[in-house]
């Protein structure tokens, strides 16, 4: 079976160096916002090019701590609407609710799976006060458009990186275009930690040093609470993991970026859509998504051949239980995409072989 993603073969290639990084945790006796934290952080902002950047437990923590800090600073209230786009994942639903503000559904634009200047502008209303541009699948939304229009109508942007570390326009990196951007090192990510684990990266001092407290049980000195803040920590030994990984991330990028060129230049089949990129830098492919009619056919075939595919995803957030009755709204282009796109094996670790077999598989598809 070809692996849709093998991360013990990703995480062997630095074995060592990850095991004496456990170890200098472990011998320091030291585990929890300590010096492996803040030089990740000191790393993480600088790969970034921001001037901060704030670890947290995961990558939901990360989008929802910002919007509640922009509340705890009064730039946002409660029933404040946030753009964001309808087919991305749940989580980002979830960080607006969470915080009482009011989620306005856009649909993507069906070629990148991005916002569009266009959508954002139709779905402008006097209550918008946020957008949260997804970077959804590795690709980088256009974020100088975005930027653009925000600024001319005193609009925060939050990014979500998720899935797009190290994407970028112009050398200008995700995370450092809007006013902050928020972070999943889920083990599966480009950049992932061997656990759960997020950050926050911004250049607005004020916004980092809510956040440090926030995260911390809302407290920057110990027992003493400025804010109703949660636990939500990024460990030392997931710090220390990730600074060894991020030290690869470039070099796995552009392995990943070879393998979804081969893809894009090797499958032929007229039934399958391939994903489009605006340019190279802009695009990390931590997923490669195609997109075909009566995938579950697709699936039995590809299994049938020995390939793991996955569905990212298969329930859009407006048809989820968990918020049954809040949209009213239509989202055919949403709801095509979620029944008709499937993702291929990609890593920076799959062989030249695997990949011919993928190609080779979906190029015989009838």
């Amino acid at each position: 079976m070809i692996p849709f993603l093998d991360l013990k073969k990703i995480n062997d290639q630095y074995k060592d160096e990850l095991n004496e990084a456990c170890r200098r945790v472990i011998d320091s006796g030291w585990y929890i916002q300590g010096k492996e934290l803040a030089s990740f952080e000191e790393q993480f902002a600088q790969y970034c090019g921001t001037k901060y950047c704030i670890g947290v437990a995961n990558g939901l923590d990360a989008l929802t701590l910002t919007l509640r800090a922009w509340k705890e600073l009064d730039i946002l209230a409660e029933g404040d609407e946030v753009i964001v786009p309808a087919n991305t994942y749940i989580a980002s639903i979830l960080s607006i609710t969470e915080n009482d503000l009011v989620p306005v559904l856009v649909e993507p634009d069906p070629d990148t799976y991005n916002l569009s200047i266009e959508g954002i502008k139709k779905a402008t209303t006097a209550k918008t006060k946020a957008i949260l541009p997804v970077h959804l699948y590795g690709q980088i939304s256009p974020m100088d458009e975005i930027m653009s229009y925000a600024h001319s109508h005193n609009l925060l942007v939050l990014e979500d990186c998720a899935q797009s570390h190290g994407a970028s326009i112009d050398h200008k990196k995700c995370g450092n275009w809007g006013h902050a951007g928020a972070f999943s090192f889920y083990p599966g990510k480009n950049l992932g930690a061997l656990g759960d684990a997020g950050a926050i990266t911004t250049n607005d001092e004020t916004l980092a040093t809510t956040l440090k407290a926030l995260r911390n049980y809302g407290s920057h000195k110990k027992y003493e609470n400025l804010y109703q803040g949660v636990n939500s920590r990024l460990d030392e030994i997931q710090a220390a993991m990730l600074s060894v990984k991020l030290k690869y991330l470039d070099t796995e990028t552009k392995q990943r970026q070879l393998v979804a060129q081969t893809y894009i230049e090797g499958i032929k089949n007229p039934l399958i859509k391939l994903p489009k990129v605006a340019e190279q830098a802009a695009h990390v492919w931590h997923l490669f998504t195609i997109e075909v009619e009566d995938r579950d056919r697709l699936v039995a075939y590809l299994t049938e051949k020995g390939i793991q595919t996955l569905v990212h995803y298969p329930i859009p957030p407006h048809m989820q239980q968990a918020y049954k009755g809040m949209f009213t709204g239509e989202y055919p282009i949403t709801e095509s995409i979620h029944k008709n796109i499937l993702s291929l094996p990609l890593s920076p670790v799959i062989s030249s072989q695997e990949i011919d077999s993928v190609i080779s598989a979906l190029n015989n598809y009838k």
